[in-house]
């Protein structure tokens, strides 16, 4: 009996020593999007707005032998990869300063309307393309999401001409203005019935270039919504699954500013 109790104990002892250790998950890998496009002499701005400068303060070696490179910017808050924060259309409401972070990080997801837009310079994002959206993905707009639109306008910049529709500038050059943008109807619609946290797009607005009244930009703000303008790289981006990381600097009492927006894309 005690020949069988230790013949069966050297079993047990022989089968857990033999069997392998679990392997760890591995980790996703996830590729990282830029969304943002470059700062330079050739960033496109509002036609009434002040452009990027930049002037040299020093580049080149030191007497002390070390190389040392500065310089000084200039520049409007609204113009390239920019964000607008609430106060920019709605009075008493959040500077950009002031904006919660988790209106500025997080899950995303994209409504693709580049087919009709690139063959309308004036479309309107419709609620139809969010309710589509939905029936394509058998879900309802995510509580909390980054809601991005793309228009496919972003292949145009910085071709002002093409982005703007026009390439003059100052007061008189606003009617001129031609580039998608989200209706009214639409901001309306998100506000009452979804719950967003952030919204942005691939052209110079959020309401399209021939707004009079910037409806869709009061609606959205009024609510506390940020919006992100000037957004490039949307077409990388599935509809859903990935999140987005929105980082303005931080202007105290500013109604805007530039942004540095990237999206994390699980391959």
């Amino acid at each position: 009996m005690k020949t069988v109790i230790i013949s069966t104990l050297l079993t047990f002892v022989i089968f857990f020593s033999c069997k392998k250790e679990p392997e760890a998950p591995r980790p996703s890998k996830r590729q990282i999007i830029d969304l943002t496009h470059e700062f330079s002499e050739e960033t496109v701005y509002w036609v009434t707005a002040k452009e990027f400068e930049m002037d040299v303060v020093a580049e080149g070696h030191t007497d002390h032998g070390y190389y040392y490179a500065a310089n000084n910017f200039t520049t409007a808050e609204h113009g390239g990869t920019h964000i607008d924060a609430p106060i920019h259309f709605a009075a008493n409401k959040q500077y950009v300063n002031e904006i919660p972070l988790e209106k500025l990080i997080g899950s995303a997801i994209k409504v693709d309307v580049s087919e009709l837009a690139l063959e309308n310079p004036d479309y309107l994002i419709r609620i139809e393309d969010f309710t589509n959206w939905e029936k394509k993905n058998g879900m309802q707009i995510p509580d909390g999401s980054i809601v991005l639109l793309e228009t496919g306008f972003s292949k145009y910049y910085p071709d002002k001409k093409k982005y703007l529709g026009t390439d003059k500038r100052g007061p008189e050059a606003v009617k001129l203005l031609h580039f998608p943008g989200l209706s009214p109807e639409a901001a309306k619609w998100l506000v009452e019935n979804r719950n967003i946290n952030s919204i942005g797009l691939d052209t110079p607005s959020i309401d399209y270039g021939q707004s009079n009244f910037f409806k869709a930009h009061v609606i959205l703000l009024s609510e506390n919504i940020p919006a992100f303008e000037n957004l490039t790289n949307l077409d990388k981006l599935p509809s859903k699954g990935f999140d987005v990381v929105a980082l303005p600097m931080k202007i105290k009492g500013g109604s805007g500013a530039p942004l540095r927006i990237v999206a994390f894309v699980n391959d």
